[in-house]
């Protein structure tokens, strides 16, 4: 059960004292105003005049009762018994001193609290495997932004500023509201049923029919008004069209396994999907910067945009292929990319060399040969197979790499943001694998579609570097190094719920698992405030 808070409103009226304890205690008070008196002023109320609340203190905790629109639990701010206590002190007499530093002292931390989780969430991101460090972020004071706005009044607009201004918290705000309210209906109280034979195709009789049009428009994929249908056909298979679209399931409209499962899936469990990205929102860099690259890795979409304003223009927007969910996933962490790097080498790096190209080249030496291989050591390029090369590769004395040309692992171009994993953006020889689903293939780097026009968008500063003079660096076959003018912010991120300006939201897989290495850090979060032993008094400005 949650921790809750106690408000005495009217506190019991003490025995009197003894004359002469009163004299003490006189005594000691006016010694006590004549220290502190110059600090006396922080130690009025907040959020009450003449024992009784300001309107101010009703907007907190009227703010507090409704966390849950953020994506954040009322219970963690003690919403409902601050907001018993002051709906009672605005109803009685004026409260005694006591009562009112109490209720005073409570919602002021609970605001602060509030307003910090707001801005930077609830959990340090690097101990839900996310390299964000927000200590780079804009100082944030929590005290100093709530004082600030009661003492301008405008405390109902300082906790709209509280959340990430980057557009997609707010769509996904809108959405987690649509999602509460279907998630109050009876339309998922009982799963559909599987179609005989395991799956339903267009033009075949499936007995829940009704039951499948009914959740499809409440969703949205199926326009309002549409007329029943006696089989499974025209505008209901579009419809399920549209739902495999937003679900990351193959848009044939045919109800199979994978199809059926998210039909299923009911709207709370969305719900919570949406509030765990709104939560990777407040500490994911999205808008560091006037033009930036972002790669959300569970979506396999990299988007190049510019950001002023508050205003989002998305210039590109292209598929990838990232990291195996198995064994070699992508990252996640913010840098600048610096540099592109034209028919590049692939410096293949050593894990890769040891446990692939090593037995590949013993079993099949002429694949060698074929895919343009050498050994280097030092810097000395050494073309020759043989066992001692093979052998100083594993005990790390020389190096594996692809040169320039068509067959390289890198393709014709490298996108370079240095960091300490070895992690880059660039082509492929495959480009047949951008056209599965998933795309989750790599070692680790990423694949980009479209690296043409992502060149073009990095170097758009550059004039001299037009769309011919790219492709002609790419084809080249001599590596050839270009720096940008200034650096360029990428980030790959991780979200798995996606909401359009036109209110339609896309849910993606949880392919690395972090949804639920997020719920768990979150749920141990709530434990530990729960517990009798937390300290109600510590500093609510930094993530646990």
């Amino acid at each position: 059960m949650p921790m809750t808070m106690t408000f005495a409103v009217t506190p019991p009226i003490p025995p009197a004292p003894s004359p002469s304890r009163a004299r003490h205690r006189l005594a000691a008070t006016c010694v006590a105003w004549l220290l502190c008196g110059a600090a006396s002023a922080w130690a009025e109320p907040l959020w009450f005049v003449d024992g009784k609340p300001t309107q101010a203190a009703r907007q907190a905790v009227t703010a507090l009762s409704d966390a849950g629109a953020d994506g954040l639990e009322a219970q963690d701010y003690d919403a409902e018994s601050l907001g018993r206590a002051v709906t009672q002190a605005a109803a009685g007499p004026a409260l005694a001193p006591e009562a009112v530093e109490r209720i005073d002292g409570a919602l002021t931390q609970s605001m602060q609290h509030f307003l910090s989780d707001l801005r930077r969430g609830r959990v340090d991101p690097r101990k839900v495997h996310a390299g964000f460090d927000v200590s780079k972020e804009k100082p944030f004071d929590p005290d100093a932004t709530l004082r600030a706005a009661l003492a301008a009044d405008r405390l109902p607009d300082a906790i709209r500023e509280a959340p990430p201004s980057f557009p997609l918290y707010g769509t996904l705000r809108t959405a987690l509201a649509r999602y509460r309210a279907l998630a109050a209906e009876p339309l998922w109280a009982a799963p559909l049923p599987a179609p005989p034979g395991g799956k339903l195709t267009p033009g075949q009789p499936y007995s829940a029919l009704p039951q499948l049009a009914q959740r499809l428009a409440a969703l949205g994929d199926l326009p309002a008004g549409t007329p029943a249908t006696d089989g499974y056909k025209g505008a209901l298979v579009e419809a399920v069209k549209a739902f495999q679209s937003r679900h990351g399931v193959t848009a044939d409209g045919v109800i199979g396994k994978g199809t059926l499962a998210q039909l299923n899936t009911p709207p709370a469990a969305r719900v919570r999907q949406i509030a765990l990205t709104m939560e990777r929102l407040r500490w994911t860099p999205l808008a560091d910067g006037p033009r930036m690259i972002v790669v959300n890795v569970p979506e396999f979409v990299l988007r190049a945009y510019d950001y002023r304003d508050g205003k989002l223009d998305i210039r590109l927007e292209m598929k990838v292929i990232v990291g195996k969910a198995l064994d070699t996933r992508t990252p996640l962490f913010e840098e600048d990319m610096r540099y592109i790097e034209f028919s590049p080498y692939w410096n293949v790096p050593p894990s890769i060399a040891r446990a692939e190209l090593v037995p590949r080249f013993r079993r099949d030496p002429g694949y060698f040969t074929r895919q343009g291989f050498e050994f280097v050591s030092g810097t000395t390029a050494v073309p020759t197979l043989n066992e001692a090369n093979l052998s100083a590769v594993l005990a790390g004395k020389m190096r594996i790499r692809q040169r320039p040309g068509p067959l390289n692992a890198l393709g014709d171009i490298k996108f370079v943001f240095p960091n300490n994993q070895n992690i880059y953006l660039h082509h492929t020889p495959s480009p047949q694998l951008f056209e599965r689903d998933r795309r989750d293939f790599s070692h680790g780097c990423i694949r980009v579609e479209a690296p043409v026009e992502l060149a073009k968008f990095v170097l758009q500063d550059q004039p001299d570097w037009t769309e011919a003079r790219i492709r002609q660096a790419m084809t080249k076959g001599s590596s050839n190094t270009v720096s940008l003018q200034a650096p360029l912010p990428v980030v790959l991120a991780y979200g798995t719920a996606i909401a359009r300006a036109d209110g339609r939201v896309y849910f993606l897989a949880d392919i690395y698992g972090q949804d639920k290495v997020l719920e768990q850090a979150l749920q141990q979060r709530a434990v530990r405030r729960q517990s009798p032993t937390t300290d109600a008094a510590a500093s609510p400005a930094r993530p646990s």
